[in-house]
């Protein structure tokens, strides 16, 4: 309705195409709904002159309606342009602003109302025969409309005004938040890379005198998570195909280190390969397995990774048959707390990770969250 709705779309698009698009469409709707005020006016007062039994004049009656509500129309700029010169400075420079506007813009409108008018319509064809007089008819009975008039726009500007900012403040703290959770997000990773490297680094300088040649082997395997885990540096999801690429890395690393004592099944079914999963969230489960369930078991112990699809849910499990479960409950260390705290940023309620002790030894970790196709 107003230039000023537009200018503060134009500030939020950098494409001048767009901005031109959206200034046309705001007047286009200004210039239908002052129209369509008009009409619905000059219908009414026809109406009304028919059932007083008088002649409608429906010329007339459309003419002095278009003029001025046109008129409003074209003054809605300055409307605006003053409600901004009177907001946020108080009450005090409000009134110092509109209570000497409003009359003047009123008078202003009224004037060339009747100036519009008075040559559409012609002196012969007025019931007052000189200007002087319908301008002081006019001014008794439709300068207090006018200046309600003026009032009105800046209220509904001002409401305008005040809705845009708020919606763009909702937009800013959206965005806020957002960035927020990303930055934590990564920062929950970032956890997980130091944490594993260090253990690896760990398990590297145990090997090195006992066994060089697996230790080289380990190095090499290292490099190759971390070329995979630098590549995917900023994604906080993955498909799952590409979790499995990492997560086959860090068991070529384990299975040095565990040698003949670490058996691994993976079991992933095919309609779950393309699904989105948190990046690096099977690693702390086949950690976690390692060292509390297989670590310390006498003798050979068995990893099992399976996927499946279970409606609109993706369930992830991390099954091992080592000691199990301990009678106080599953320490839960940097791995499996910063693995709940990323399903629960990235899916609220809706993702949940478990820990359950299997019928015949052993312990299952089970993550299940929405299931979603990864769109690069």
């Amino acid at each position: 309705m107003n230039s000023e709705p537009a200018a503060g779309v134009a500030s939020e698009s950098p494409v001048p195409e767009d901005i031109t698009s959206r200034q046309t469409r705001t007047w286009a709707l200004a210039f239908g709904f002052w129209t369509l005020l008009a009409l619905s006016y000059a219908l009414s007062g026809g109406l009304a002159s028919i059932s007083e039994g008088y002649p409608p004049g429906w010329l007339r009656a459309l003419a002095w309606n278009l003029s001025n509500f046109w008129l409003w129309m074209l003054l809605v700029p300055l409307v605006s342009w003053l409600g901004r010169q009177g907001t946020g400075r108080g009450w005090g420079r409000f009134c110092l602003v509109h209570v000497p506007a409003a009359p003047a813009v009123a008078l202003l409108q009224m004037l060339a109302h009747l100036v519009v008018f008075w040559s559409l319509c012609g002196p012969g064809r007025m019931p007052v025969h000189t200007l002087g007089q319908y301008l002081r008819m006019e001014f008794a009975y439709s300068f207090h409309l006018a200046v309600l008039t003026y009032w009105i726009i800046l209220v509904v500007l001002r409401g305008l005004e005040s809705r845009r900012h708020l919606r763009g403040e909702r937009l800013r703290r959206t965005q806020l938040e957002t960035q927020l959770a990303q930055s934590q997000l990564q920062a929950l990773r970032m956890q997980l890379q130091p944490h594993f490297l260090f253990n690896t680094l760990n398990a590297i300088s145990a090997l090195a005198l006992a066994d060089p040649l697996q230790a080289r082997l380990m190095i090499a395997r290292l490099s190759d998570f971390l070329r995979l885990t630098l590549e995917e540096r900023h994604a906080p999801q993955v498909p799952l195909s590409r979790e499995l690429d990492f997560l086959g890395c860090y068991l070529d690393i384990q299975q040095v280190r565990f040698q003949d004592r670490l058996s691994t099944e993976l079991d992933v079914a095919d309609d779950t390969l393309a699904a989105a999963v948190p990046n690096l969230i099977l690693q702390p489960l086949v950690e976690n397995a390692l060292r509390h369930g297989l670590q310390d078991k006498p003798g050979a112990g068995i990893l099992r990774v399976s996927t499946r699809r279970d409606g609109e849910q993706l369930q992830l499990r991390v099954d091992d048959d080592g000691l199990g479960l301990p009678p106080q409950g599953a320490p839960e260390g940097i791995g499996l707390g910063n693995t709940r705290s990323r399903l629960h940023m990235l899916f609220g309620d809706l993702a949940r990770l478990e820990l359950a002790p299997l019928a015949g030894g052993g312990t299952r970790a089970e993550v299940r969250l929405p299931f979603t196709r990864y769109v690069a």
